[in-house]
């Protein structure tokens, strides 16, 4: 029975090509393992496939975004200006501090961050008032010349490189939930009637993501330990400064620097996501304890 099955093979002779018909070959695509001809075969890192897989992965049984590079917290590698959210993030605070200079303390008062106007009068504004978005909008205001050019310059130093390590979304979250976490944090601790602003919250989170980044790479830490020390110095010795903003987004960036880059590469994208949710999950319930307490 063998030796009539081997009869059979060798009549019908080798297998054609499954994109020329008629065209004999005895190689096969090592992914379909359809017959393909010396015309139709790709070069793989194992073997040859046949230009329906190549089209349809990578060329190497993996997802076609396989092989695209990638950053070290695992974000794709962004094409184009490599700084172009940091520039974004700088133009929006540098745009609505030009807001402030023009329409004065009226636009400021509507959007900096309030617990809650004193006395509980009438029309009353504050977080506590049901006005949450001041905890996202006091994060683009700023008191004045030197507070917006200190802050626009450590965005720059600090947020360009951290862009184009951890990628534009990943950046993006971080920016964003470590100024929530100290608005959060300003909010529960500060007087109800103290105005708070400045996006020092979200650049503080900046900080500590870099010394996470930079020890998991095993760079030199001492310029940007010194750099967040000098920081610190002046939270705490300059009156004025609101330092729960500061220690909020500093604990919030230390927490998801080290859910970004330390993820495990199977559970990358849960684990990075997950810690923003849960840093998130955590500011909006000290603002419900601190609403709680003024209500």
């Amino acid at each position: 029975m063998n030796e009539d099955h081997q009869d059979q093979a060798r009549q019908a002779g080798p297998p054609s090509c499954y994109r020329h018909p008629g065209v004999p070959t005895a190689i096969s695509c090592t992914r379909c393992e359809r017959p393909i001809c010396p015309d139709c075969m790709v070069s793989a890192s194992v073997g040859f496939q046949c230009p329906d897989c190549v089209r349809a992965g990578s060329g190497t049984g993996h997802a076609p975004t396989a092989n695209q590079p990638r950053t070290v917290a695992g974000g794709v590698l962004a094409t184009g200006d490599p700084h172009l959210l940091t520039k974004l993030l700088i133009g929006i605070n540098i745009a609505l501090f030009l807001v402030q200079q023009v329409v004065g303390n009226r636009f400021t008062s509507d959007f900096f961050l309030l617990g809650q106007w004193p006395g509980h009068v009438p029309g009353a504004q504050g977080v506590a008032e049901g006005q949450w978005y001041r905890l996202l909008t006091s994060m683009f205001l700023h008191q004045g010349y030197a507070h917006i050019g200190f802050n626009m310059l450590s965005l720059w130093w600090i947020g360009g490189p951290l862009e184009a390590a951890l990628g534009r979304a990943r950046y993006l979250a971080l920016y964003v939930v470590s100024g929530l976490a100290g608005s959060a944090l300003t909010y529960l601790v500060a007087a109800p009637d103290q105005p708070s602003l400045g996006a020092s919250g979200a650049i503080f989170g900046l900080f500590g993501a870099m010394a996470v980044l930079m020890r998991r790479m095993k760079y030199d830490m001492r310029p940007v330990i010194g750099l967040l020390v000098v920081n610190l110095i002046f939270t705490f010795a300059w009156a004025g400064i609101a330092w729960q903003a500061h220690v909020g987004g500093l604990v919030a960036g230390v927490l998801l620097g080290i859910g970004m880059v330390h993820a495990p590469a199977e559970r990358r994208s849960l684990v990075q996501w997950g810690s923003c949710a849960l840093v998130l999950a955590v500011s909006v319930v000290l603002v419900l304890v601190r609403t709680a307490q003024l209500t």
